[in-house]
């Protein structure tokens, strides 16, 4: 998981509420008319042209480049308050010595097929699993065990880093009492995969926390299109991530100002790509300066499968996030 950073250094603000949408794009066939859409259809153009030719994107599409975290909740957790904010924030001690051998090598199966890849230790995930321990426990708990028995095997925030601002913290730990390979059902750039995983059976909850195995070295980096600065696209704003992807819905975070009003989702789909945008009607009135994050739900006309979501204005890919 990440911290979840304003960009530009804006304050951050999450707010709740999802804008509603029929599936369609605004002023595409069954939507409202939106004189919008024109301009944005031409910029989803220019973004799904660019990614096609973007350089990188063959050994993108050849090879294991997840689009989401690492870690994942292959069932309903059961949480409370508590072992939710735990669990985002990391906070884990693990009651067995984490098994520190490397295993063999791996399977990655994507729909079109499949890629042996190397793994890490149950210890080298757990290392990337936790994140410390809750502060106001520090004087009352040992340090992190270097050996991985008794407490923890510590280790340092990693690039997903489940810390958060939760402003009144809990003192609940997460206990791992066991650790076994097997895989986990994962975005990447060639649609839902099955790659392989560390399960770490939690006490304080109903299923384990899974850690992807594949060693990090192997996955290969974005390409960057190279996209022309948007033109006339003033009442849209960015889409930074999606939340969830289930068949034909797509859910997906815009970031808005404090003050921007009437926010819509447009999508348009091609072959290979999905490019998503926002909507919004700006006011004139003084504003606080902030990025707030606002869901909206689209359903598309075909399940996403291996294509790739991309942000209109930027043209980079979504990846998918979760949101405690």
């Amino acid at each position: 998981m990440r911290h979840f950073t304003a960009l530009l250094g804006i304050p951050l603000i999450l707010i709740a509420g999802c804008a509603p949408t029929d599936g369609t794009a605004p002023g595409g066939p069954g939507g409202s008319a939106d004189e919008r859409w024109e301009s944005f259809q031409q910029r989803a153009d220019e973004v799904a042209e660019a990614w096609r030719t973007a350089s990188g994107r063959q050994a993108w599409l050849a090879g294991y480049a997840p689009l989401q975290s690492p870690t994942v909740l292959p069932v309903e957790p059961g949480f409370t308050p508590e072992t939710e904010q735990a669990f985002h924030a990391g906070w884990y001690r693990a009651e067995l010595t984490v098994p520190t051998e490397t295993p063999a090598d791996g399977t990655v199966d994507f729909p079109d097929g499949t890629l042996s890849v190397p793994l890490v230790s149950a210890a080298d995930a757990y290392a990337e699993l936790r994140q410390g321990d809750p502060p106001q426990c520090d004087a009352a708990r040992p340090g992190p065990d270097p050996t991985g028995s008794a407490t923890d095997l510590g280790g340092t925030p990693g690039p997903d880093d489940s810390a958060t601002d939760s402003g009144e913290l809990g003192c609940q730990v997460l206990t791992v009492t066991a650790a076994t390979l097997g895989t986990v059902d994962l975005l990447t750039s060639r649609g839902t995969a099955q790659v392989p995983a560390w399960l770490f059976d939690v006490a304080e909850l109903d299923g384990p926390v899974a850690r992807v195995a594949v060693d990090e070295s192997v996955a290969v980096p974005a390409p960057e299109p190279q996209v022309p600065e948007p033109a006339g696209m003033t009442t849209f704003v960015t889409a930074q991530n999606l939340t969830g992807v289930d068949g034909t819905d797509l859910v997906y975070r815009l970031g808005v100002g404090a003050c921007d009003s009437d926010i819509t989702p447009f999508v348009q789909e091609y072959a290979d790509s999905v490019v998503v945008a926002g909507g919004v009607t700006r006011t004139g009135q003084e504003c606080t300066d902030q990025l707030l994050f606002h869901p909206v739900t689209v359903t598309l006309d075909e399940a996403l499968g291996a294509r790739t979501v991309l942000d209109a204005l930027t043209g980079r890919p979504l990846h998918v996030i979760a949101v405690g």
